[in-house]
């Protein structure tokens, strides 16, 4: 994922539905290294779309919990409507590049 709009998005998409998942496992899901998902929160907490907050997962370890933040929703959804623009004209542009190689191949 190389697109730092993209991986804004969904690393927003994943705290949206589950804000206590460790960095370690957000750089597993989104396929990227653990400190660019550290650069990332910190990136996202300073511009004010994600509260980071200290929590208890058990009697020994302290994690986080990284909310979205008002502004943070609004962006998830304004970076979203953004990413689906995109993939659309992807996906018009690829669907006639295969309309073009049938005509070219043939049945």
């Amino acid at each position: 994922m190389t697109d730092p709009e993209s991986l804004h998005y969904y690393l927003l998409q994943q705290l949206a539905a589950d804000p206590v998942t460790s960095q370690r496992e957000l750089a597993r899901r989104l396929g990227v290294s653990v400190g660019k998902v550290n650069y990332c929160l910190q990136a996202l907490v300073e511009q004010g779309l994600v509260k980071a907050g200290n929590f208890y997962r058990s009697e020994h370890k302290t994690g986080y919990a990284y909310l979205l933040t008002p502004e943070g929703l609004r962006e998830k959804a304004a970076i979203g409507r953004r990413f689906l623009q995109r993939k659309l004209a992807e996906y018009e542009a690829l669907s006639v590049a295969i309309e073009q190689l049938k005509a070219e191949v043939g049945p």
